[in-house]
């Protein structure tokens, strides 16, 4: 057990039996009555954020969880497979483990990072700037800049993205996965 004075971004804790993650912590002490800390707190499992403050002092559970490398090879039905990169297992995760705004992004051979409990995956982590080819998109127009200078592009994941308008098909591009942004050709 724990205490609010161990908060920090990124610990794991055990809340109304949910693994929630801290990504913000602010210690307040007001000019009256007792301090305490304001969280942030994202669950696990739902990535559904919640705002949580606790009295200063009070006791916490902190969960240990393992981080492990982990490459995806193939998708077999409604069960996506990756290979433990340190012991070389065969996982099987589902779609709501990796979440629908990750699917979008994943590549044959893509290197993942799975968050584990227990020899269980929790929930899977893709690498935040990742590199796909872009398989469809409009030709840019010169002097078309009407609309900022963008157009949608579809990559080969099936994702849609907006690039600028001097980007072709064929091109590979890095893509921000966590704002859907286009940052730079490859």
């Amino acid at each position: 057990m724990a205490t609010t004075a161990d908060i920090r971004n990124g610990l794991v804790i055990a809340l109304e039996g949910r693994l929630m993650q801290v990504t913000y912590f602010q210690h307040v002490k007001p000019g009256k009555g007792s301090a305490f800390v304001r969280t942030k707190l994202r669950d696990v499992r739902s990535g559904a954020v919640l705002d949580r403050t606790f009295p200063s002092g009070e006791r916490i559970e902190v969960v240990q969880l393992m981080h492990r490398p982990m490459t995806y090879s193939y998708r077999d039905g409604d069960f996506y497979h990756f290979m433990d990169s340190q012991s070389f297992d065969d996982v099987m995760l589902t779609a709501e483990i990796i979440g629908p705004d990750q699917l979008k992004y994943l590549k044959e051979g893509m290197e993942c990072t799975g968050l584990m409990q227990d020899e269980q995956v929790l929930t899977l982590e893709l690498p935040n700037f990742v590199e796909l080819a872009i398989v469809e998109t409009d030709p840019g127009i010169r002097g078309d800049t009407a609309t900022g200078g963008t157009k949608p592009a579809t990559l080969e994941t099936g994702a849609v993205v907006q690039v600028p308008l001097f980007v072709e098909p064929g091109t590979v591009i890095r893509v921000d996965r966590r704002d859907d942004k286009y940052l730079t050709r490859v």
